[in-house]
């Protein structure tokens, strides 16, 4: 998938919603940006944890895509964050996952969260499970006949 093509598939969805902005994607490394909007904060004007973890899900996910064989989807099955120092709102993070494994059945991607600084806010580590492509029931190969 494109850089173009994946903006626009996030485009009607919550990460989308969220205004992540991508500005690197390769099957080893995705790169983005999200301006803190007081929506995505919490009290005292500071970026939501739940936001943090969303922005660095969506770039993990991303990224699986990017290796996954023809018809197999993903789903994150596990993610763990340390929040180390707060993003204020009106400012701008900086999300960059790095595969740290690509296997046929899961993949664990490491996405650190900047702000504008280069001060590191989250450091999130996922596993994204690979699912196979499903197969047609009969039902729905004779529907589509």
């Amino acid at each position: 998938m494109e850089l173009t093509q994946a903006q626009q598939l996030l485009a009607p969805l919550f990460p989308g919603s969220m205004g992540i902005t991508l500005l690197e994607l390769s099957p080893e490394r995705v790169v983005a940006e999200m301006q803190v909007r007081a929506d995505l904060c919490t009290t005292g004007g500071v970026l939501h944890g739940g936001a943090s973890m969303a922005f660095a899900d969506t770039l993990g996910a991303l990224g699986t895509m990017q290796n996954l064989p023809s018809g197999a989807t993903t789903t994150t099955t596990d993610s763990s964050t340390k929040f180390i120092a707060p993003a204020k709102v009106g400012s701008t993070v900086r999300g960059e996952s790095v595969a740290l494994h690509r296997g046929r059945t899961t993949m664990v991607w490491q996405t650190s969260v900047r702000n504008e600084n280069g001060r590191l806010c989250a450091l999130v580590t996922q596993t994204q499970l690979v699912l196979a492509p499903r197969a047609a029931s009969p039902d729905e190969a004779t529907s589509s006949r």
